[in-house]
């Protein structure tokens, strides 16, 4: 059985090495300073990339970090994800979300299904659906071709899509507005409502079990609207879903239903018809399909190369030590890039709802604190939101995202010398720097920096749809990879269904209340109670 004991060799060697990391002369600013620093640590694989220079690491730390990952066993457990191996113990699934962007052609059988052979069904699907879409083959009740896309769903439903479509936007020339409508609240539906053309909007209902209670609240609204605009639901409305759902029923028929599987989970979702629908739609099948080769190679990357150059293996390994030995307690992910600005939302969802567990596989309390808490904006828009902090409050790790080419290049009025792009990688090196060395100023205290803040920075070439798939699996990968470190479980998410049956209580009460004002709540608290009478009334 792999050791993920606390009082394992390489952990107590680890925390040893923490010791001796935190005393003075070894501080960032003199680590930084020795020679071959960059070439030393920094990785290049999978088409990105990761440099950790400035992260409060050294040699010995490496090495033992990587003994850490060798103990786990960590790619083997990777590689057995990959082929297919029952990860999710909890819910007794294999996790193959790297299958929905295998193109090697094997045939991949889960439970007596070949699971390769029903994603490349599935793709064949999506590609002609786009072609007819974008055609006019195919249009809504009254014989306009679509022009909007709605994407209803929550969570992993659309995130991971939603970060892509903005990375993306720049080749969006299919003529199709795409929105997302995940929220219940009636407000994002109404701002949708109000953007839209009713008779060339095309609703994209995408739920696994058809049965999420806020996509199927907005679906509803979804019909009541077309039908008010005498519109009929069946020529506007595809659906993501499972084989046999209520969304996959012939006597209920829609345009199209396409088909996601128990063995890829939402979070990791976007590369199977999840994203692959809406994003088909909004750029074209053929870019959707590079952007899955991109990923497929920082998959076989994170498969193959040696723990020491496997990009995510190693930024995996810096987050466990910032976390289990350094004791942060957030993580900013900062991209310098406008397109890439809905990538931190994704990688809340995908990092905390995968690794914000407290048991292991086993079922055993966790010794030690597993994920961090994630956040971030773009850059240079964070440094004038929560840099202040970052440089002389409450310290966390940051990662940083640079493209090395925008995708507008032809804007190159200069201010102080410089374009816009290289303005913003005068920041986007600067930042990492000073968080590292700080700033003595004995005579203006509040202008000193203590520095030794760590960070790590990610690159890419261009905003090419095969480098947006390669930075999502290099995250995809690396969420994983700490996983294993920990010996958790990151494909179950129990800790979201606390609230919703709680939710439904109160739902029950609210939904009598609508038939009897004067119905008295029941099985809820005093508070809860208290807080339906000011819903009722309107007031406090």
């Amino acid at each position: 059985m792999t050791n993920r004991s606390v009082d394992s060799d390489a952990w107590q060697q680890l925390k040893n090495q923490a010791k001796r990391m935190n005393a003075p002369d070894n501080h960032l600013s003199f680590l930084i300073a020795r020679e071959n620093r960059f070439a030393d640590f920094a990785v290049r694989g999978g088409g990105i990339l990761y440099d950790y220079s400035r992260q409060r690491v050294d040699r010995e730390v490496m090495a033992s970090l990587v003994t850490l990952a060798e103990e786990r066993n960590i790619q083997q457990q990777f590689f057995d994800m990959v082929r297919g191996g029952i990860v999710n113990a909890t819910e007794n699934r294999a996790a193959l979300h790297t299958a929905a962007r295998d193109f090697s052609g094997q045939n991949m059988e889960v439970n007596g299904v070949d699971i390769a052979a029903e994603i490349r069904r599935v793709r064949k699907e999506m590609d002609a659906f786009a072609q007819k879409v974008h055609s006019g083959d195919l249009k809504g009740t009254t014989g306009k071709p679509f022009r909007h896309v709605v994407v209803i769903g929550i969570g992993g439903s659309y995130l991971g899509t939603e970060f892509v479509a903005k990375a993306l936007e720049g080749l969006a020339d299919k003529n199709i507005s795409l929105h997302f409508l995940p929220n219940v609240d009636i407000d994002c539906f109404g701002g949708i409502a109000e953007k839209i053309d009713p008779e060339t909007t095309l609703w994209l209902v995408i739920s696994k079990s058809y049965t999420t209670t806020e996509t199927m609240a907005n679906a509803r609204q979804a019909e009541s609207f077309m039908q008010r605009h005498n519109l009929n639901p069946k020529d506007h409305i595809a659906t993501v879903t499972a084989k046999g759902s209520p969304g996959d029923d012939p006597d209920n028929p829609v345009l199209a239903a396409f088909h996601i599987f128990d063995v890829i989970g939402g979070r990791f979702s976007v590369t199977s018809a999840v994203g692959g629908v809406p994003l088909s739609l909004y750029l074209g099948y053929d870019r959707f399909e590079r952007f899955l080769k991109g990923a497929e190679e920082m998959d076989r990357h994170a498969m193959s190369a040696a723990p020491q150059n496997n990009a995510p293996l190693i930024a995996a390994m810096i987050s466990v030590w910032n976390n289990n030995f350094l004791g942060y307690e957030a993580n900013a992910v900062i991209p310098y890039s406008t397109p890439l600005s809905k990538l931190p939302a994704h990688i809340q969802q995908l990092y905390m709802e995968s690794n914000g567990k407290r048991v292991t596989t086993e079922g055993k309390t966790l010794q030690t604190e597993t994920g961090m808490i994630v956040f971030g904006e773009p850059g240079t828009n964070a440094q004038h939101s929560f840099f202040q902090l970052a440089h002389q409050g409450r310290p966390f790790p940051i990662d940083f995202i640079g493209v090395t080419r925008p995708h507008y290049d032809k804007y190159a009025q200069k201010s102080k010398g410089v374009t816009n792009h290289q303005e913003l990688w005068a920041n986007l090196l600067a930042q990492p720097q000073a968080l590292a060395t700080g700033k003595s100023d004995p005579d203006n205290p509040e202008k000193q920096f203590p520095g030794n803040r760590p960070s790590s920075t990610v690159l890419i070439k261009d905003l090419c749809p095969e480098n947006i798939g390669r930075l999502l699996a290099f995250y995809e990968a690396k969420t994983v990879f700490e996983a294993f470190v920990w010996g958790i479980n990151p494909f179950d998410q129990f800790g979201v269904e606390l609230g919703k049956t709680m939710a439904g209580k109160i739902r029950t009460n609210m939904a009598k209340r609508n038939e009897d004002p004067q119905f008295p709540a029941e099985g809820i608290g005093e508070i809860e109670r208290a807080y339906l009478d000011i819903l009722s009334k309107g007031e406090w």
